[in-house]
């Protein structure tokens, strides 16, 4: 494998969002990657996710929530953001020791939006068990972002 090189860190990050594992493929951890790949399908299957989602995007989110195992699904958000910051840590390039902060936070604001994501109402609306833990990765990074700043800051 003489052309063998180090992904970059966007292209690593990219492809583990789309599937925890991916990342780890680009990185050359081939064993680790499927471990990750294993887990995802794990607790997809039990949680019952691929029909959450299948049902909140044809805006039937009561069904989404009837169908979901949220006792399987809470393992998920951790799952996800560790992979992808997995991936991320091991590409090419730099990485600050305080690099996890944003990727935790994410992770804890998904969890905290999927325990609520039964009972919370946005404007009288339920948002379910796919889109309000979805728009709680944003406050997530934004607050993991400004910590992982003043850190830095601090550090220095």
């Amino acid at each position: 494998m003489k052309d063998f090189r180090k992904p970059k860190k966007h292209e690593t990050l990219l492809w583990s969002i789309a599937l925890p594992g991916f990342g780890q493929f680009l990185n050359g951890s081939l064993f680790k990657g499927s471990v990750f790949i294993f887990l995802e399908i794990l607790v997809n299957v039990l949680s019952k996710f691929n029909l959450a989602i299948l049902y909140s995007f044809q805006g039937e989110i009561q069904k989404a929530i009837d169908v979901t195992n949220l006792q399987w699904l809470m393992f998920y958000p951790c799952l996800y953001m560790f992979a992808i910051w997995d991936a991320y840590r091991n590409a090419d390039g730099e990485v600050n020791s305080f690099s996890y902060i944003p990727f935790v936070f994410g992770a804890f604001f998904i969890t905290i939006g999927l325990i609520y994501s039964t009972s919370l109402k946005i404007f009288g609306v339920i948002i379910g068990p796919v889109f309000l833990p979805m728009l709680s990765l944003v406050p997530g990074l934004l607050v993991g972002f400004i910590i992982y700043k003043l850190v830095i800051i601090y550090k220095t």
